[in-house]
């Protein structure tokens, strides 16, 4: 039987839309024939292309793991100093693009580049992604079955395996998957580093070999690495646990930890990754910053791509929050196989790279929906493409941490489903609604290769512009560009820290 057949007609609608670029993929794919599809398959060079490509998303993502986990249980769980000036420390590298940190790296440290040098900058650069939903976990969760779990004899260690693991778990896990899959979709880090990924040869191919058919092969092989990890990460999940808990009354925060002679050299470690993460790329944008305002007339050239950026990144996020809320809404709700396939299936485009996502929304235009070609929304169609999953995460965390007996009696008293929609889930949902939208408003503001393909004729942005002033060595008039970029993304990463809880006072609940 279909789960809420209303709310899952309009999720399959909302991953149709998002998987449009994959539809494509397959056509063109077909199209090459079985023969040459097999002589761009089973190589060696496809077969190593696969091996770096998942060791570097494995790498990456045990590292950020241990960074984000670490990082958020000590501004939320202890008693180290400055907790919420290391916490804001601790999300903003996610406003630095990793073509800035990459390029930054690269201009300070010779001969910075390969696997471990790319597994560094993309770790440095993602673990917000699990730093941020943890540390909200982590506020939110209930102290109470720690307490119980104290008062057993078990210590601190066995309680947090045992129980703050448990309580934290679907955003751990979420959080992991993300920063999986941006790795494998990244391109800007692994272009610069020159580590040979998947993304780096797909680009290749298309952009100096003009050679489609072996970039759509490559493409596929990302798309079927994406559903074994997606299918991975589902085998891990546990049927059946609650993670939210009923009315606010009772909410408290936690006993806080004595971190003891351990505060300073905990101050040291987070002060050190900060300074890795964005120290670096501040120094390098400040030495080259001067000469780059200093051209007649780039004031106001940064002044029109800002307003663009801002634009597009606001019509992107609206566009994608519109066909996550639905995805996310039945994902919580209405847990199941063919749910849990919905919520797989809006992951796939995320793990492409952006000049796949904009070829193949160029074809669709022309072909299909030439009203769309050149516009803003056509841009918009690539971005929720790209960015669905993190607005699916944000909304589908949000609604399991909130109860839903309460629905259950508002459609007792004779509410139907679209008033309890309006009046009780979308208020419950909200603060995780406007999370996923800081989310995908930063990450349009950063997103590059879809940009340069789907933006409409004339229209630039900082991204393209930094792009533009890159590819001709011109530098000093790329910073200005840049340093705008990750200013204007850091308010949205802001607003995602205060999200979390880790910008509260001691008695602010």
């Amino acid at each position: 039987m279909v789960p809420r057949p209303v709310l899952f007609g309009t999720a399959v609608v909302a991953v149709a839309v998002a998987l449009i670029p994959v539809a494509y993929l397959g056509v063109r794919t077909a199209e090459a024939g079985g023969e040459r599809i097999a002589e761009e398959l089973f190589t060696a060079r496809v077969g190593l292309l696969a091996l770096r490509t998942l060791g570097l998303a494995a790498v990456v993502t045990a590292g950020c793991l241990l960074l984000g986990v670490g990082s958020a249980f000590l501004v939320t769980r202890t008693d180290l100093p400055l907790r919420r000036f290391f916490g804001v420390l601790a999300a903003l590298p996610l406003a630095v693009p990793t073509y800035i940190a990459g390029f930054a790296w690269i201009s300070t440290v010779d001969r910075f580049e390969g696997f471990w040098p790319g597994a560094l900058v993309l770790t440095l650069c993602s673990y917000p992604y699990v730093f941020l939903p943890v540390a909200a976990a982590l506020t939110g969760a209930d102290p109470a079955q720690e307490e119980v779990s104290r008062s057993l004899g078990r210590g601190a260690w066995r309680t947090f395996t045992d129980v703050t693991l448990r309580q934290i778990r679907p955003a751990l896990t979420g959080g992991g998957l993300l920063v999986a899959l941006y790795v494998l979709s990244d391109f800007g880090a692994a272009s610069i580093l020159r580590v040979d990924t998947f993304t780096r040869a797909i680009f290749i191919a298309f952009d100096l070999g003009f050679d489609r058919t072996a970039a759509l092969v490559l493409s596929t092989v990302l798309v079927v690495l994406t559903v074994l990890l997606l299918a991975g990460e589902s085998a891990t999940r546990r049927r059946g646990e609650r993670y939210a808990r009923v009315g606010a009354g009772s909410r408290r925060p936690p006993a806080r930890s004595r971190l003891g002679w351990a505060r300073w050299p905990a101050v040291a470690a987070l002060a050190g990754v900060a300074a890795l993460a964005l120290g670096v790329p501040a120094v390098s944008l400040a030495q080259r910053m001067a000469a780059g305002v200093s051209r007649p007339g780039s004031l106001g050239e940064i002044a029109v791509a800002a307003g663009n950026s801002l634009w597009l990144s606001l019509a992107g996020a609206a566009l994608t929050m519109l066909l996550a809320l639905p995805i996310g809404l039945l994902s919580a709700r209405a847990p199941g196989p063919l749910t849990g396939l919905l919520e797989r299936l809006s992951y796939l485009t995320h793990a492409l790279p952006g000049v796949v996502i904009g070829l193949s929304l160029v074809f669709f235009g022309i072909n299909v929906a030439y009203p769309l070609y050149q516009t803003t929304w056509l841009l918009a169609l690539g971005y929720a493409a790209l960015f669905l999953p993190l607005a699916v995460a944000a909304v589908a965390g949000a609604a399991a941490q909130a109860p839903p007996i309460l629905e259950e009696v508002a459609r007792s008293l004779g509410r139907g489903p679209v008033a309890v929609l309006r009046t009780v889930t979308l208020p419950l949902t909200l603060p995780g609604i406007g999370a996923g939208a800081a989310l995908v408003f930063l990450t349009c503001m950063k997103e590059l290769p879809a940009t340069l393909l789907l933006r409409p004729t004339g229209t630039d942005t900082l991204a393209t512009e930094l792009w533009t002033h890159t590819t001709v060595n011109a530098y000093a008039a790329a910073a200005p560009y840049a340093a705008l970029l990750v200013l204007l993304s850091s308010v949205p990463t802001w607003l995602l820290a205060a999200r979390s809880g880790i910008l509260e006072s001691e008695g602010g609940r």
